[in-house]
């Protein structure tokens, strides 16, 4: 046991275990769509942080909210940081300003004499306000707003608002806004909860001993709370479920060296399938450790079947001997039936099958060649074995078998009526995240602007201008549907930086110099204003008249190229541009508008449930031929086709109550549903070849159906915590195996236990059983 631990120890201190459940899920084929899930992996969204903080009084939070700010602008796992006080920073508002009558749309109209006089009104009554040194700064040489109108479309459509210099939330209780963006990429877990460990912590020092507690959504925080979930679960499944598997079994068998038996035979097992997966994928999911650990609570039977079947001073190659074929059999359709799961495209699925069958394998060669003669060493046997004189009264049960079948019936004619199973590939669901963090997500997003990417177009060029250029060939389009309340507005990068032809062409719009002097000198008749005071304004647009177009890499690192990278990117030697339409009320006029070449409109969570569905179709090939062969197995291996039938009916009968009672309880029916059902066909079948095996006496019965009885509580202890366990995926998994282990015990009994009588006559025709 403790060479068996040791190997372990070794194996899953060297093993990469990794918490991000879409390291599980299919990737797309279409590339539009695999381009999407690459960018909500990796992309701009899968680092960026929205933060709050809220619980003190507003000018609390400010300092707070500042103080903050300051000390993550000089964190290294930061690109930046932002809290509204410097929206803009000094090279990012420098760059604007220079480019800014090529990039707002402004048109000709806004330097006639008309428009110059009413813009030069505004400035003298703000001149005479307290707001007069900054309408001396930024006022006078840009009178046509052109700055604050292109500042308004790059700082997004959030809600937020300026008090005591930072952004707040509207609503009566205060919450301050903060946005930030990680450094490290939605693939760099470990970099990201760095990161997000000090700006914790940073908050905490700042805040002190006040009121105010910090709130912290995104994608990062969203993995980082999957991942915890998933860490918890699997130290709960395999604490208390070994707790409670060691207080029965020690009850049972009277003997801690029956734990020691189990031990060695699990702990051979799993460092074997934690190994292959490792090898073969180069990493270990925490779903597939924990699911596959409990999966592999079947092997915890091997070594009970052996110890309980072996009598007292018996030899330990007899007690092989008259278990052998119903054992192997055993061992062979379970690992065959999971191995089709090994095949499957689908990255979760195959994990789990490689995962349980390779543990099956190595645990029961464990259990057959190595434990034999050490429980004879050891002296392990039940201290009792069952009371053949009631085991009449137990068996009796089994001449009302014909009514087993009403059971199953029913519940096909339940599920017929019912319309059938409904499918769900919706996988969103199964991520172990909080609705609570979810909720807080959406409400931090629509008080900063940040997009909620449902659907959305995707332009597709072989350069970022042509993009651009595509994009604002359809912005009339989307205009249109914003005017029929079809959407309520749409955000794309040409909104933000417009092409390199547009730019130029507003350029052409410019005044000469002699022409925007004229209009400013009347424009300014009377007013009271210096002949000199709009020269800069005048050579500014003299300036921007020959200026190259401004490009994206001209713009620094800040907020701005941090809105307008997740925008416009360059992916596999292409650039894309998502167009992403808000309040959409009519899908269907939406995509009609990127119904032309190099757009596409996708549909995100359709997109996503395509793919599942995909995957599905592709896994069932896989799971039918594992099926397939396991069948074949046992009738080559039982070579009685009346007992290969019943052991068969035991696990139809098993599977279709189980699914009908999924079903009827309004379960909408997922891959997972189907490997768990996989998982208890394989424990029914332990139960019912063991049942159907030829037995010499009552005792040998009685020792089995005890021996089964303990298998099949050990199940249900270790089944039951998954009910408990954050992550829905394995709460699901729990509910499912619970209902089936139940019900392979009882038609295991039921339909494929024979009567004493006939045990004695197949015994006379089966010698080697």
């Amino acid at each position: 046991m403790l060479a068996a631990l040791a190997v372990a120890a070794l194996v899953f201190t060297h093993i990469t275990v990794r918490g991000d459940l879409g390291e599980l899920l299919p990737h797309a084929n279409d590339p539009a769509a695999r381009l999407v899930d690459a960018e909500l992996r990796t992309g701009t969204a899968a680092s960026l942080l929205l933060l709050g903080i809220e619980g003190a009084p507003a000018g609390t939070l400010a300092g707070i909210s500042n103080r903050l700010s300051d000390r993550l602008s000089h964190d290294p796992g930061l690109l930046f940081v932002q809290n509204g006080r410097r929206l803009v920073d000094p090279e990012a508002a420098r760059t604007l300003f220079a480019a800014r009558y090529l990039l707002a749309s402004q048109g000709a109209e806004a330097f006639s004499v008309i428009a110059l006089h009413a813009d030069f009104l505004r400035l003298r009554d703000g001149l005479a306000s307290s707001a007069s040194p900054l309408v001396q700064q930024y006022g006078m040489p840009d009178p046509t707003g052109a700055l604050p109108a292109l500042l308004g479309s790059w700082t997004g459509g959030g809600r937020a608002i300026l008090r005591d210099g930072v952004w707040f939330a509207p609503g009566a209780a205060p919450r301050a806004l903060l946005l930030a963006r990680l450094i490290a990429s939605g693939t760099d877990l470990p970099s990201q909860a760095r990161t997000l460990g000090r700006l914790r912590s940073d908050f905490h020092a700042i805040a002190g001993r006040t009121s105010a507690r910090l709130l912290v959504t995104g994608a990062p925080v969203f993995a980082e709370a999957a991942e915890a979930a998933v860490r918890r679960d699997v130290r709960l499944l395999s604490i208390v479920s070994a707790l409670l598997v060691a207080a029965w079994l020690s009850w049972r068998f009277r003997s801690p060296w029956v734990l020691a038996a189990i031990a060695t035979s699990v702990a051979i097992g799993l460092s074997s399938a934690a190994l292959a997966v490792q090898l073969a994928f180069g990493f270990v999911h925490g779903i597939t450790l924990g699911f596959g650990m409990t999966m592999l609570g079947i092997t915890i039977d091997y070594p009970v079947l052996l110890v309980g079947h072996r009598k007292q001073g018996e030899p330990a190659p007899a007690t092989i001997r008259r278990i052998a074929r119903p054992f192997t059999l055993s061992v062979l359709t379970a690992s065959l039936g999971l191995s089709g799961m090994a095949g499957s495209r689908f990255p979760g699925v195959a994990q789990l099958g490689l995962f349980a069958a390779i543990g099956i394998l190595a645990s029961a060669a464990a259990t057959r060649w190595l434990l034999p003669g050490l429980i004879e060493r050891a002296g392990l046997a039940p201290s009792y074995a069952g009371d053949p004189g009631r085991l009449d009264n137990i068996e009796r049960w089994r001449r009302w078998r014909l009514w087993g079948v009403v059971p199953p019936l029913l519940a096909v004619l339940g599920v017929a009526l019912a319309g059938g199973p409904r499918l769900d590939h919706d996988l969103a669901g199964l991520a172990p995240v909080p609705r609570s963090l979810l909720a807080l997500d959406a409400s931090l997003r629509a008080q900063l602007g940040g997009p909620d990417i449902g659907q959305l177009g995707l332009v597709r060029a072989a350069t970022a201008d042509a993009v651009l250029q595509a994009q604002e060939a359809i912005a009339p389009a989307l205009d249109a549907l914003v005017a029929r309340r079809a959407i309520t507005g749409a955000e794309d990068a040409a909104r933000l930086l417009p092409s390199a032809a547009l730019q130029r062409a507003r350029q052409r719009a410019l005044p000469d110099d002699a022409t925007l002097r004229a209009a400013i000198a009347r424009a300014a008749d009377g007013l009271g204003f210096t002949s000199h005071a709009f020269d800069a304004f005048a050579a500014d647009v003299a300036q921007a008249r020959t200026r190259p177009p401004l490009t994206a890499g001209e713009l620094p690192g800040s907020l701005l190229r941090t809105r307008l990278d997740a925008l416009l990117f360059q992916r596999d030697g292409a650039w894309f541009g998502p167009v992403i339409p808000a309040g959409i009320a009519d899908p269907v006029a939406v995509a009609a508008v990127f119904v032309r070449p190099g757009l596409v409109f996708i549909d995100v969570r359709r997109t996503t449930q395509a793919v599942v569905r995909g995957y599905t179709r592709q896994a069932w090939p896989f799971v039918a031929g594992g099926a397939s062969l396991a069948v074949l197995v046992l009738l080559l291996g039982q070579r009685d086709p009346s007992r290969s039938l019943r052991v068969l009916a035991a696990i139809a009968s098993t599977l279709l109550v189980t699914l009908a009672a999924l079903v009827l309880s309004g379960t909408r029916l997922t891959l997972i549903h189907l490997v768990s059902l996989q998982f208890v066909a394989g424990i029914g079948l332990d139960y019912a070849l063991f049942f159907a095996r030829p037995q010499l006496d009552a005792e040998e019965r009685a020792r089995t159906l005890r021996t089964l009885l303990t298998c099949n509580v050990m199940a249900l202890l270790t089944f039951s915590l998954l009910c408990l366990c954050r992550t829905p995926l394995l709460r699901e998994i729990g509910g499912t195996v619970c209902i089936g282990v139940v019900l392979a015990m009882g038609f295991g009994f039921l339909f494929a236990g024979e009567r004493p009588a006939y045990a004695a006559r197949s015994l006379k025709t089966d010698g080697s059983a």
